[in-house]
Parts: C-alpha cells; structure tokens; sequence
C-alpha cells in the first residue's frame, strides 16, 4: 500500500475519533449542563477536532494526487469529512474499491468492484 494510503487511512480514523471526542465533550456541555471550568472539554475537544479536519482534507488531497484519484473521488472523500464519522465510511469503500491501492492496482481493483468515481 502506498504511503500517501497509508497516511490518509490514520487521518482518517484520526479526524473520526476527534469528531467523537467533540460530540461527547458538546454533549456534556449543552445537554447534559456539566458546569465546570472546563465547558465539558469543548475548549479542548474542539481545537483537536479543527486540526484533525485541516489535516484530513490536506490528507485527502494528496491522497488524490498520489493516487490518481478521479474528481468525483476526490469530491466524496472531501464531503465525508463534514458528517460525522463519514471520514472511516469514506476509507473502507475507498479501501475496498481500490482507491487505496495505487494508480498501477487500481484499474485491476475497480474493474471488480463496479463502482465509478
């Protein structure tokens, strides 16, 4: 698997997992009214979250160029990075399509997979 793979499936689940920790800290803060000094870990959750999201779009648009991704992939992967979680959902079909595995192993890989993009 090519490094510019390898990187974008940790970012991945790295902005997925950030994401997570942001929906936990803003649930504490405004559902369930945690009043500490900290605002539920939003101060701390949130700027995590905002590097991680920078990061995997930067990710994914190397990913794109190093893999030879078409536009209509590069345009899911950036999407996937606005709902939640959608970063993982996005790399396990990428990974399962193909997309992952290279310029020279994708064609051999999507010719199974029947999907375009």
């Amino acid at each position: 698997m090519p490094a510019a793979a390898r990187w974008f499936r940790v970012i991945a689940f790295v902005e997925a997992a950030s994401w997570t920790l942001l929906l936990v800290a803003m649930f504490l803060k405004y559902v369930l009214d945690v009043e500490t000094p900290h605002e539920g870990g939003v101060p701390i959750a949130g700027p995590i979250h905002g590097a991680a999201f920078v990061v995997y779009l930067l990710s994914a648009l190397w990913a794109a160029w190093r893999l030879k991704w078409r536009p209509g992939t590069v345009l899911l992967a950036l999407a996937a990075s606005v709902p939640p979680l959608f970063t993982v959902v996005f790399e396990r079909w990428a990974a399962r399509t193909g997309r992952l595995a290279g310029p020279a192993a994708a064609p051999r890989a999507r010719a199974g997979a029947g999907a375009r993009g």
